[in-house]
């Protein structure tokens, strides 16, 4: 059994979970989130939690427990609560800024560099080197900041660039002289 799959997804205050056959909905506060899940599962709702229960003990069945479980969960806590991801912009000159529904970067290239904002995605860019990245769909704020990332990735000789808050970046030495 998975370790994963077999524990139960609590469903806090406030949110609601519809699940009819192949496909759960679930709807909170920030939003709602649907997800179409493999009829090899069986998802069931009891007693304020949700269980995600495999049919068989065949390899894709147990591939997919886990995964279906955590996608659940993922989807509550995207409803309830949210998402955000943090981007630091390291560079002389530097910068981001919102204008009119698009993140504009100015990334040391001879033009700035226009960023279209996807729906259901917020960015916010609380001073000039730093971007906040929200949503209730975890993969779309992921993959969204990868893609600001993507635009001027950190380079190792200087460290500019775009990079994860937190994110450790690792110095090479320049050419020696002499």
């Amino acid at each position: 059994m998975s370790r994963i799959g077999k524990r139960p997804i609590d469903i806090p205050e406030g949110v609601k979970v519809y699940i009819e056959k192949g496909r759960i909905e679930v709807e909170g506060a920030k939003g709602k989130l649907d997800f179409c899940f493999s009829e090899r599962l069986e998802v069931k709702e009891e007693e304020g939690k949700i269980w995600v229960r495999r049919k068989s003990d065949s390899k894709l069945d147990r591939s997919l427990h886990g995964l279906t479980r955590t996608l659940i969960a993922n989807m509550i806590e995207g409803v309830s609560k949210g998402y955000e991801r943090r981007l630091e912009i390291k560079g002389v000159g530097y910068r981001a800024q919102r204008k009119e529904g698009n993140l504009v970067l100015n990334l040391g290239f001879s033009h700035p560099v226009i960023f279209s904002i996807p729906e259901g995605i917020e960015i916010e860019t609380p001073s000039p080197t730093q971007i906040v990245v929200k949503g209730i769909d975890k993969k779309k704020v992921g993959e969204v900041s990868a893609q600001i990332r993507r635009l001027r990735k950190p380079e190792p000789y200087k460290g500019k660039g775009i990079r994860y808050a937190g994110e450790y970046v690792r110095q090479k030495q320049g050419k020696k002289v002499g």
